[in-house]
């Protein structure tokens, strides 16, 4: 580190150390804290400067000794303001006291940002820990855990505008009590929290991101009062997929439905569920669909059933696999969005698609379904079979141009090839896509996930990447 590189009077500099503080300070915040306090040993010069950044980062305190080693870390601590504080420990219940003292001490230097993973049975915070006026930012992660969020004080976090809880087991009653504590929150991300059956955010007037992934543990449909939020991003379990009470100010939304592992049958009454989830989506102006709720759409649109229609749409992606087994719900979707003027086609093949969603709806079951109902998807002949094939460009062209043809107001499209195999592939189809462009007078966006190359054909146009509803 203190390299000897001569300036030509043979005195060595050393570059790095020669920088202000609040510039090492923000360097060894972006590593874990143990490895900033290896540079103590470099030179006189680093001796203290890891004490005094503003965040601090322990991973894996996972019995007594890494746990005495954090508290004598924090005991050597000397900077007035914390930033950010993140822990990760699964230490034994004798050592909650260090726990403790670690959360006390991050909130006496009024930390902003704090990320707490604690997997440690029966675990319960500090009265203290529910009382603070600096956090902004706080993500709780537990696993496997029961009762473990229960105040037993009142709640006040007064400037805490983003929340984030994972695996937590918690009550409506006090999520709620959590929630009446938190006036200014404006996002909030529910990660497999499988007790909550009522989500009323009604009362949280700034609130306006919302973000729920759902548990396969989850007991019935969980009911969604949110009034005021413009974003959400919900996957939801077939089984009892959650209900959406109100979300009246609802501008953009993303939707995916999961499916247990190896869950066979597709209940007709879930595709009317999931039509009354996009039947509050109405008023949307951007939206996301999944490629499982295609499926169930397409299920939806071979029996007839009616669609509601997506009157101010004008940004929609869809992230799909080229097969007869979500055409017929796409096209339905793209009939419904009269207003649409840019498309997003997120196209995957099927491994890519088995790493991105393992609680995909497999085709044997479609087909079950199909058979036992006496419907036919073979009328979308030319997509019979690809899936399981695995794309050509081919065949991505020709979605592309069934695509082109279903809308009557698109000027914008981009294509992201996800699985897209080898060069000549990406090269063929951006051949085939310059033609379509051209005959359908529609700018179109070749994105290569491999980031090979990106073309656009027709008219000019700066894609711009789809923004995630909560950062």
């Amino acid at each position: 580190m203190a390299g000897d590189g001569g300036n030509g009077n043979g005195i060595g500099v050393d570059s790095i150390s020669s920088l202000p503080d609040d510039i090492l300070h923000i360097i060894l915040s972006s590593i874990p804290t143990k490895f900033a306090i290896r540079t103590s040993v470099w030179s006189k010069r680093w001796r203290h400067v890891w004490s005094d950044t503003p965040s601090l980062s322990f991973e894996s305190c996972e019995d007594t000794t890494s746990a005495y080693s954090v508290d004598e870390t924090l005991a050597r601590y000397t900077a007035h303001k914390m930033m950010s504080f993140h822990l990760y420990t699964s230490v034994i219940l004798d050592d909650v006291p260090y726990i403790n003292r670690w959360i006390e001490l991050a909130m006496s230097r009024n930390v902003e940002r704090m990320s707490l993973e604690i997997h440690v049975d029966n675990y319960g915070f500090p009265d203290l820990f529910y009382i603070n006026s600096s956090v902004k930012q706080l993500t709780l992660n537990y696993s496997d855990l029961s009762d473990m969020m229960i105040p037993r004080c009142f709640v006040s976090w007064t400037s805490l505008k983003k929340l984030s809880l994972r695996c937590c087991t918690i009550s409506d009653e006090f999520f709620a009590k959590i929630l009446s504590g938190c006036p200014i929150l404006e996002g909030l991300k529910l990660n497999f929290c499988h007790t909550l059956m009522v989500i009323d955010l009604s009362k949280l007037l700034r609130l306006r991101t919302l973000e729920i992934y759902e548990s396969n543990l989850v007991r019935g449909s969980t009911q969604i009062v949110a009034p005021h939020i413009h974003c959400l991003n919900l996957i939801t379990y077939a089984q009892s997929p959650s209900t959406l009470v109100d979300v009246s100010s609802l501008t953009a939304a993303s939707l995916e439905i999961w499916y247990r592992p190896h869950q066979t049958q597709l209940k007709t009454h879930k595709q009317v569920m999931v039509l009354k989830i996009l039947g509050k989506l109405q008023n949307v102006e951007r939206l996301t669909l999944g490629t499982n709720l295609l499926k169930i759409l397409s299920l939806a649109e071979l029996r007839g059933v009616l669609f509601p229609r997506f009157k101010n749409i004008k940004d929609l992606t869809l992230e799909t696999v080229v097969s007869q087994y979500v055409t017929p719900g796409l096209v339905r979707v793209l009939h419904n969005s009269p207003g649409l003027k840019t498309l997003t086609l997120h196209i995957m093949d099927s491994s890519t698609l088995q790493i991105i969603n393992p609680s995909r709806i497999e085709d044997k079951y479609l087909d079950k379904y199909l058979d036992l109902h006496g419907l036919d998807s073979n009328q979308w002949w030319i997509f019979l079979d690809i899936f399981r094939q695995n794309p050509e460009s081919k065949h991505v062209a020709s979605l592309v141009e069934l695509v082109l043809k279903t809308t009557k107001a698109l000027e914008k499209m981009a294509v992201r090839w996800e699985g897209c195999p080898d060069g000549r592939r990406f090269e063929e189809l951006l051949e085939m896509l310059s033609i379509i462009s051209h005959d359908n007078n529609v700018s179109v966006a070749l994105i290569d996930h491999l980031k090979r190359k990106q073309r656009k054909m027709s008219t000019k146009w700066d894609y711009r990447k789809a923004t995630t509803l909560y950062d």
